[in-house]
């Protein structure tokens, strides 16, 4: 596979939805590289990128070892739904948690942090389109979750993560990511101290465009940098 050519495409098609939308935002690409081998984590390297998401801790924590030598120039996201009995792996070593979505976990990520001595960025995970098969806080439980985590002093809230519906009607897609900016701007002015605003991750493969759109700044793209995955094996 042409993961060069493949690359090429994304950051193109990139620039093209900031010019299509207000908001001419810089766009972090998360290349998405679960249950792929460890090739298509050297070729975010040889394609000038470094930002690596899985939704794995076991295969994320495998990927982080065999390229520890290149651990300065790689920065992993945990992009999945985390158990808090994981946590304790990928503390001290993830930039960005984009799935806290709970108080239980809340606390658990403050728990580990402060043994690291650390502050864990996070992003909250909310599921606008309210689908059962997702994770993240309904809408109306969104502003009591962040105000209830602005307590604990070890995780820095970052901005949102949202996923639209699985579906083909880019209206509805649109809507979900239009709200998702929304209450990230509703959120910001409040003015809390404690936390920040500045990133808002949503957008994969089939429609990281109209997310960028739509305001998101970190994009997770995976199929369209490496190509389907095949479920039938599991590299960690």
């Amino acid at each position: 596979m042409d993961y060069k050519e493949n690359f090429e495409q994304v950051l193109e098609n990139i620039e093209l939805a900031k010019q299509a939308g207000p908001y001419k935002r810089d766009v972090k690409l998360v290349s998405v590289t679960k249950n792929h081998g460890p090739e298509v984590v050297q070729a975010v390297l040889d394609n000038g990128q470094h930002a690596i998401g899985e939704n794995r801790v076991q295969e994320l924590v495998k990927k982080m070892d065999l390229f520890e030598d290149k651990k300065d120039q790689l920065e992993y996201h945990l992009i999945g739904t985390l158990q808090r009995n994981k946590v304790k792996y990928i503390i001290d070593r993830v930039h960005l948690i984009h799935s806290l979505d709970r108080l239980s976990l809340a606390k658990e990520i403050d728990k580990r942090a402060g043994d690291h001595n650390r502050i864990m960025p996070c992003l909250v995970q909310v599921n606008i389109s309210k689908e059962e098969t997702k994770g993240g806080l309904y809408v109306e439980d969104l502003e009591q979750f962040i105000e209830d985590c602005l307590e604990f002093k070890n995780i820095r809230i970052k901005g949102l993560m949202t996923m639209a519906p699985e579906t083909q009607d880019e209206k509805l897609i649109r809507k979900v990511f239009k709200e998702c900016e929304n209450l990230r701007q509703k959120i910001e002015k409040k003015g809390y101290n404690e936390l920040d605003m500045d990133y808002l991750s949503m957008g994969m493969t089939n429609d990281y465009q109209i997310a960028i759109e739509e305001g998101a700044n970190i994009i997770r793209v995976g199929r369209s940098l490496f190509g389907q995955r095949d479920y039938s094996k599991r590299y960690f």
